[in-house]
């Protein structure tokens, strides 16, 4: 907990909340694993309060569509007030900010003070947008982007190598439906429909070119947790390793499907340790009687599998 006595803040007038906001201190994250992203609602201070105790490995404070205007203010004013208390947390802060003209920038200058990991920007539309965001940040706060618009989603491939601070891009697959002119049930009825992996899929590969971490969608329906388990169990069959969450139950289903394999990280190092041991000798292909056939695209899997599960 943040705060031992949560009470006394919620007492609070949003002018006292405002004088009660000190320098930031948090250490940076101690790992870079992305299993799980859980929105949090910052208008919530019970929320807020947790998140030093929180198992998602990363967590988006909304300042955006789940926020109504009059309160982006206290919204805003909460998040300042107690990142400026929290001194170290297991999961990557992120703030999701409005627009970077509407909204977006004001917000960076005023919370980049309190050392979060990353500010993501919705819908994007132009590399301008991100170039103006970049403007803002210092060397080591990232940006993330909400995938939500036909032009987002037709150019990611082209603003992956922008800025090296640019690294994630997370799937908001309803605002994206909604763009592109196509029905919600595509996603909601579970897995299974062409279009909708189909833009799953696109995402993903266009991501990972662009040298982008892809972040696949939230799914809404928070009580339904075994469709959320569908999804997350076919969207590791095609590659992903990240998925949004709601909820503490979501992010404890995420965390075991894209956590680390045993197997597959034993069976990594054995491809690792016997590709190099055969690279001193000159050896880039070869039989091995356990593992088959070793070569280096084969060694390259092996590494990258070892680099997922860091």
């Amino acid at each position: 907990m943040i705060f031992e006595e949560l009470e006394a803040i919620e007492s609070m007038s949003l002018q006292e909340r405002k004088a009660s906001i000190r320098s930031g201190e948090k250490a940076p994250c101690p790992h870079r694993r992305h299993r799980s992203n859980m929105m949090l609602n910052p208008l919530r201070l019970d929320h807020l309060n947790r998140l030093d105790t929180l198992e998602a490995d990363v967590v988006t404070l909304n300042l955006e569509d789940a926020i109504a205007p009059s309160r982006k203010q206290e919204a805003l004013i909460n998040i300042a007030l107690f990142l400026s208390h929290l001194k170290r947390a297991d999961s990557r802060i992120v703030i999701r900010t409005n627009p970077i003209h509407r909204g977006g920038a004001e917000e960076i200058r005023a919370l980049l003070p309190f050392r979060p990991d990353a500010f993501r920007i919705p819908k994007v539309r132009s590399p301008h947008e991100i170039e103006s965001a970049l403007g803002l940040l210092d060397d080591d706060t990232q940006l993330h982007l909400s995938l939500e618009t036909k032009e987002a989603f037709r150019d990611l491939g082209h603003w992956g190598g922008i800025d090296s601070r640019l690294r994630v891009a997370n799937l908001g697959i309803l605002d994206l439906l909604a763009d592109l002119g196509l029905p919600q049930r595509l996603v909601t009825r579970g897995p299974g429909n062409p279009t909708a992996e189909a833009i799953l899929v696109q995402f993903l590969l266009v991501a990972r070119t662009a040298g982008l971490q892809p972040v696949s969608f939230m799914y809404q329906d928070y009580k339904d947790l075994e469709g959320f388990r569908r999804w997350c169990l076919r969207e590791k069959e095609m590659g992903f390793e990240s998925k949004a969450c709601m909820g503490p139950a979501q992010v404890a289903i995420a965390n075991k499907i894209f956590g680390p394999d045993p197997e597959a990280i034993q069976h990594a190092q054995e491809i690792v340790k016997r590709f190099e041991e055969a690279s001193q000798r000159n050896v880039h292909g070869f039989l091995d009687e356990e593992y088959g056939f070793i070569d280096e695209p084969i060694y390259r899997d092996a590494l990258n599998t070892l680099e997922s599960y860091s």
